[in-house]
């Protein structure tokens, strides 16, 4: 290997291998998170994905669904209505439509917007009613997801 290439990942300092990235979770509201991340879990579009240190240079659309941060062996879930996915040199910036920590979330109230989109489906039709049935699948994705790890 040519000595002027470092390998992906290499910090350049005492040549040990960085294992840790950069992340930003953006929403309207507020900086949700930002610092040093060992793993970030992306419910994409096109089906979820895992980020790690060294990761390809992407952009990808995201779909409502459970983000998970992995940071010195520590998890953080959060719900991520939509929004896009960045990697590159400088790390990974996610600016979601929503962004809500599941510890700060209300469950009564999101099981209720459930229902109620539930209640809606007879309103609508055509690719309005497609929509309408993609996002309530979205929903009770994130809802399932909620109960299973209320368990344990």
């Amino acid at each position: 290997m040519d000595p002027r290439v470092k390998p992906a990942g290499d910090s350049g300092k005492n040549g040990k291998t960085m294992t840790t990235f950069h992340f930003d979770l953006v929403s309207p509201e507020k900086l949700a998170f930002s610092g040093e991340v060992d793993q970030v879990d992306i419910p994409g579009m096109e089906g979820d994905f895992g980020v790690l240190a060294g990761h390809a240079p992407v952009v990808a659309a995201i779909r409502p669904g459970i983000l998970t941060i992995t940071a010195g062996g520590a998890q953080q879930k959060v719900i991520v209505l939509g929004g896009l996915a960045e990697m590159s040199d400088k790390g990974l910036t996610v600016l979601a439509d929503v962004a809500t920590s599941t510890a700060e979330l209300d469950r009564a109230q999101f099981a209720e917007a459930v229902a109620e989109m539930e209640a809606k489906l007879a309103e609508k039709e055509g690719s309005e009613l497609d929509h309408a049935i993609e996002r309530l699948d979205h929903f009770r994705s994130i809802q399932h997801e909620l109960s299973a790890t209320a368990m344990h």
